[in-house]
């Protein structure tokens, strides 16, 4: 007779938990899932798939500006939030159906509703206790909110997905991912944008010099960016809201945007009280195993707080599945994950930033350039691309590859199979570019800054 109702009892179905259960049951596990909300987690609903569908169509508006330089008749564009809405929807309800498929179509029992810990085998789910030889919380996160007066006036990355209707001005709050990639979302569709940022630089967790250049981008395209700018108050302001900044400025606006960040979707869901210790922003600790503090439980993705990346909790999810039903001793490799912000410009990135490069390698060579896209050459856009290679001088292995530009998503995710590798500037120097690409000038630099 089984000891357990279940060999692996997954907490969330997002990307992490149905990976990790798909692969799982693939191994001849006995898998079940419960998720409260929707299949597909924080990337399908609320993240990464639906804004990157609405910073699509907010590039629509400069597209139909550029045509006119290449001889197309110039246009009247009209825009239509509701369609944009309906149509990103009905995309999400598609793909939260092809999440449901992958975990019936190996089996796996989905409970479609919220699910505790009670102890270190056993989940309580549906007013039932479910035994399990091992639980895994991929629950995922949500957006931190700052403690002010008025924050509940306020919108979040949750709400902006389903807004009744734009508003006329937005100011967003914050300089991260989420900050940049909707800043840019909603002046690409006409609203009057204000992004204030406590700091002073956007994306600080990326090399200065993409923050940098992203503000400069960003800035001519229209949105009012205020550094130092902290938040300290909203209230209701006629129709709109008024935004008060510590310093006593106040800017006003239709909607107020907090994109701070994102805190570990974890309280309340009885882990402390089975043992599991948490970080303080309630983050899972877990150990290279991504095993907690009682060894039946696990965690992944943002639950965990390492990388806040849909890859990343992917891969996690692939390393529980591996060592608890494959015998597999895989584990997590968090150098060299690219990443990129679709922001206007995109940012792409992969390896160590300059200054990460000389904390733990000393001596470094820099190579950077700067130019205008071949496009841009008949549009009149005053937009520039930044490409910069960050190269150790003892090894001459690259140690990262850092772009602010149009598809630079794109151009970064094969340059990561390069630094996957260790290729050294020697390599990149006698690969022969695509010619005329921007890609191109990751291959062509060959002065380094002084």
């Amino acid at each position: 007779m089984r000891q357990y109702d279940f060999d692996l009892f997954t907490i969330g179905a997002g990307s992490g938990g149905v990976r990790a259960a798909r692969l799982a049951a693939g191994f001849g596990a006995r898998v079940a899932v419960a998720e409260e909300r929707h299949m597909g987690g924080t990337c399908v609903n609320a993240g990464c798939i639906p804004k990157k569908l609405f910073a699509i169509a907010a590039h629509y508006g400069e597209d139909f500006q550029d045509a006119a330089g290449y001889g197309w008749s110039a246009v009247r564009p009209s825009f239509d939030w509701p369609a944009l809405i309906a149509n990103k929807d009905r995309e999400i309800a598609r793909l939260n159906g092809v999440y449901e498929q992958i975990l019936t179509s190996v089996g796996v029992r989905i409970f479609r509703s919220r699910a505790t810990v009670a102890d270190a085998h056993t989940v309580e789910v549906e007013g039932r206790r479910m035994t399990a030889a091992h639980i895994l919380v991929a629950t995922g996160g949500w957006p931190a909110v700052p403690a002010i007066p008025g924050a509940e006036l306020a919108v979040t990355s949750n709400e902006a997905f389903h807004l009744p209707q734009l508003p006329r001005s937005i100011v967003l709050v914050g300089g991260g991912y989420v900050a940049c990639e909707f800043a840019s979302i909603f002046n690409g569709l006409g609203v009057e944008t204000t992004l204030a940022y406590r700091g002073e630089r956007l994306i600080r967790e990326f090399d200065a010099d993409l923050g940098t250049a992203l503000a400069q981008e960003m800035a001519k395209k229209g949105v009012r960016i205020r550094f130092r700018a902290n938040v300290a108050g909203i209230a209701r302001q006629g129709d709109g809201l008024r935004c008060t900044l510590a310093e006593g400025t106040t800017i006003e606006a239709g909607a107020i945007m907090f994109a701070t960040g994102r805190a570990p979707n974890t309280r309340g869901i009885g882990l402390e009280q089975a043992g599991v210790r948490l970080a303080a922003n309630g983050a899972v600790i877990v150990d290279e195993n991504l095993q907690s503090s009682v060894p039946s439980i696990h965690a992944i993705g943002d639950a965990i707080h390492r990388m806040q990346l849909t890859p990343v909790a992917l891969a996690e999810g692939m390393v529980v599945a591996d060592r608890l039903f494959n015998k597999a001793a895989r584990r997590m490799d968090y150098a060299n994950v690219p990443t990129a912000i679709f922001s206007n410009p995109n940012v792409g990135s992969v390896g160590l930033s300059e200054a990460a490069a000389r904390e733990r390698h000393g001596d470094v060579a820099i190579y950077r350039t700067e130019f205008i896209a071949l496009r841009h050459r008949l549009t009149g856009r005053n937009e520039r691309v930044l490409m910069k290679l960050v190269v150790d001088k003892a090894s001459d292995r690259v140690l990262g590859v850092h772009m602010v530009g149009p598809d630079a998503g794109e151009t970064i995710q094969g340059f990561a199979v390069a630094l996957q590798c260790g290729a050294t500037k020697a390599q990149f120097d006698a690969t022969i570019g695509i010619h005329p690409t921007a890609a191109e000038e990751f291959v062509t630099m060959r002065e380094a800054v002084a």
